[in-house]
């Protein structure tokens, strides 16, 4: 039995094919692939503050991709916490640990392929998880945004608030990590400094004895 609801679902599904997209449905695949494009090269650049800044291009891609999906709320909230939030985080981690701004042979890790089959697994996992949820849902792009914010955040704030809250407490200790690892390589380049015997100046030297 249909319902009303899934009246104007259906309709939009048989008013154009897979060979007929619409101008919305371009916009979503073309913003994906920079998206796609942006995470590839974050993971693959040795200069860590470009996989930062590529990092909020992804992510801002990502928001662009929940507005196109009509979920208004969730891309607002992207843009605030990931882009507004997380990636200043991470910049202010770089800053406080003193990362090299140019290339860094050190961030090209040795278990590139280890990491590259657990990427692609999780990946594949993901997309059959989603396939097979919403198999049968039809999302009208087109048409009015089919989520509430009311809805929307009641869900987030209820159903998923330990993890949420669980982020937040290692995001904070990620930066107390920072600050204490800055502090110690000031204090170890104090007592190196202090160590290293200081080296006369012999021309001085010389210039006085004459």
């Amino acid at each position: 039995m249909n319902t009303p609801s899934a009246a104007p679902a259906a309709a939009a599904a048989a008013s154009h094919g897979f060979l007929s997209p619409t101008g919305v449905e371009i916009a979503f695949l073309l913003v994906g692939l920079v998206t796609f494009g942006a995470a590839l090269v974050t993971v693959t650049t040795r200069q860590l503050v470009h996989a930062a800044l590529w990092l909020v291009v992804t992510l801002g891609g990502l928001a662009v991709e929940y507005l196109l999906l009509t979920a208004e709320f969730i891309a607002w909230v992207q843009v605030l916490i990931y882009v507004g939030s997380v990636v200043v985080l991470l910049l202010f981690g770089l800053m406080l640990t003193k990362a090299p701004i140019g290339r860094s042979p050190d961030a090209d890790s040795g278990n590139r392929w280890a990491a590259l089959t657990v990427a692609v697994a999780a990946a594949a996992a993901l997309v059959w998880v989603v396939v097979d949820a919403f198999r049968t849902t039809w999302i009208d792009l087109g048409g009015a945004a089919s989520g509430s914010t009311e809805v929307t955040g009641a869900s987030l704030f209820q159903n998923w608030v330990l993890p949420f809250e669980a982020l937040s407490v290692l995001l904070l200790a990620a930066l107390v990590g920072a600050i204490v690892l800055s502090r110690k390589a000031k204090a170890d380049a104090a007592a190196t400094t202090a160590r290293t015997p200081a080296t006369p100046d012999t021309r001085s030297e010389k210039e006085g004895v004459r």
